[in-house]
């Protein structure tokens, strides 16, 4: 299968790019400068010109705070809802299959109850969750065979996220003080990019939640896992959102992702978040000494 990756670069493409070479699928990535997906001729060029069996778009603004500066919000819409628009437009044009990776961010973060693959009831509380919200809007629009995968505190060795953040603070910082009424479940890119490339291999289109296993926890857990799993000592102090008191954006704080609708449909869940934590502390532990 031929298959185009956009943000093939990112923390996310680039484990996608790998996963997909490893199962023998010709994997053609695509990223800035070579493409910019908020340039719709762009992208119809390119996607006529390589002919691909199926998209998987990776592509977007993940800066959640800085998309709230009043700067950035036209250039978050562009990429995040008019790139989306465009490439789920070019697919459908030339016949490709589109896998569109989304957010818990579309829901208002109320409540307790995992959010279910299929809920309808949208209230974003940020510039971010607002354009990735009319991403899904426009892939369900002009996509027939789309899938739309909506994730959560994602992790990977290739970018910026949580679990780097901590340890790099850990550093200089014998104390931290982290959130801990906000709940949901970490996704490690390796796990998720083998269930994105499952997919890909099947018909089976639709909305689907997608976060390793393990149960719901909140921030403040997940940096205590995280100080445990590396062996360092730091004092973590757990504190209200309000408390904190330091993002520019509103976080849900439930993003619990009901995921039953995946063994539904016969795909392999992801493993514990603990165990991919261990193995993601293990690989950064030997990039480090590379």
């Amino acid at each position: 299968m031929r298959v185009l990756v956009t943000g093939s670069r990112g923390q996310l493409g680039f484990d996608v790019m790998q996963e997909l070479s490893s199962r023998g699928h010709e994997a053609i990535g695509c990223d800035l400068p070579e493409l910019d997906i908020t340039d719709g001729a762009a992208v119809m060029r390119l996607m006529k010109e390589v002919r691909p069996d199926a998209v998987i778009h990776c592509a977007a603004w993940t800066a959640v705070d800085a998309a709230e500066d009043e700067e950035n919000r036209e250039k978050v819409f562009a990429v995040n809802a008019e790139g989306t628009r465009n490439v789920a437009k070019a697919a459908a044009e030339t016949g490709a299959k589109l896998l569109y990776l989304s957010t818990d961010y579309v829901f208002d973060g109320q409540g307790t109850t995992p959010w279910k693959a299929d809920e309808t009831h949208f209230a974003p509380l940020n510039v971010y969750g607002k354009s990735k919200l009319m991403g899904e809007r426009a892939v369900r629009e002009l996509a027939a065979r789309h899938f739309i995968v909506r994730i959560a505190w994602v992790f990977g060795l290739h970018g910026k996220n949580f679990v780097r953040t901590m340890l790099s603070l850990s550093k200089t910082h014998p104390s931290l003080r982290v959130v801990n009424d906000q709940v949901g479940t970490p996704t490690y890119t390796p796990d998720l990019s083998r269930l994105l490339v499952d997919m890909i291999e099947t018909d089976k289109y639709g909305t689907y939640h997608a976060t390793n296993e393990g149960g719901y926890i909140s921030w403040y857990d997940f940096a205590c896992a995280i100080f445990e799993e590396a062996g360092v000592k730091v004092d973590v102090t757990p504190v209200t959102t309000e408390e904190y008191g330091l993002s520019k954006a509103a976080r849900p704080f439930n993003s619990r992702l009901d995921k039953s609708k995946l063994v539904g449909n016969g795909f392999s869940p992801l493993p514990d978040w603990r165990d991919a934590l261990h193995r993601y502390i293990k690989e950064l532990s030997l990039a480090d000494h590379s």
